[in-house]
């Protein structure tokens, strides 16, 4: 038991693959001695999205390190992952913010997570925590929060992305947020969503996977946004090339799928309140 519920690790298959459930919902993949592979779908789309966006080489990197925040933790599959390709190419200086404290101390136990300054993890509430930090002081902000299976309403609104985009660096290849959205369980729907980016963003696009997209099946959604132009023809061929194969939204089709989209804003008086969850973080095996 943890502040939040009921943690179970179960093993998936011989090759050391694990799946950290909290409360009977998938959050996190782990594959034992592999900290480069990534066993949920939407976790690839994101290390391809960080692959293509934000090179080593390129603006944010240099061989400087790549700074990122994760709002949401679980286990750490993708800050793990990131510090280990990225570990000859900068390294990482990486910021956890989890809810549940007590699932901080135990994932430190259970996991080979790197130490800080490489990966610190901070227990605190996903909104409290982004505020803290200054302004441009990220180059990457990944928000992968639920309570339950369902995302917390005050951290998809525009106030909220608006804070996003103050703690991103314009200066460093424009800033890079992934947000994890499942399309059935979003507070306000996946449209309004995409629509909230669009209203704070310059540069938004989606990454699904096709069935999602025409209604067959229900599944997680990657939401991108950045102060500067996305690669899309690459994150296209990548996305659409790999195991699990996802189509990129943007410009007319991104447009096309939101219309009639309300932006979501902060409730009169309600704003940064945080929400206690009773769930852990959902993802698609």
């Amino acid at each position: 038991m943890t502040t939040t519920g009921q943690v179970e690790w179960v093993r998936e298959r011989d090759d050391g693959a694990w799946t950290l459930y909290v409360n009977g919902v998938p959050s996190s993949p782990l594959r034992a001695g592999a900290p480069e592979v990534l066993d949920f779908e939407y976790l690839q789309w994101m290390a391809d999205c960080v692959r293509l966006a934000l090179p080593p080489e390129g603006p944010a990197g240099g061989g400087a390190p790549l700074r990122a925040v994760h709002l949401g933790g679980g286990a750490c599959a993708l800050p793990r992952h990131l510090a280990a390709v990225r570990a000859g190419v900068g390294g990482t200086r990486q910021v956890v913010v989890e809810l549940d404290a007590e699932l901080v101390a135990r994932v430190r136990e259970w996991v080979d997570l790197p130490r800080a300054p490489e990966l610190r993890i901070q227990a605190g509430d996903a909104r409290a925590g982004l505020a803290a930090r200054r302004d441009a002081s990220a180059d990457l902000v990944v928000r992968d929060v639920f309570a339950g299976d369902s995302t917390p309403r005050h951290v998809v609104t525009a106030e909220f992305t608006a804070e996003v985009a103050r703690v991103l660096d314009p200066a460093r290849g424009g800033g890079l947020y992934l947000a994890n959205a499942v399309d059935r369980t979003s507070p306000v729907g996946l449209k309004a969503e995409v629509a909230t980016l669009l209203s704070v963003f310059p540069h938004v696009a989606a990454a699904l996977e096709p069935g999602v997209l025409r209604g067959r099946r229900h599944g997680n959604a990657v939401l991108l946004a950045s102060h500067a132009p996305l690669p899309l023809a690459e994150l296209t061929r990548a996305l659409g090339a790999g195991a699990a194969v996802a189509r990129v939204l943007h410009g007319d089709a991104l447009t096309a799928l939101v219309a009639g989209a309300a932006v979501v804003h902060d409730p009169p008086g309600e704003a940064a309140a945080p929400v206690t969850p009773p769930g852990g973080a959902p993802g698609s095996p």
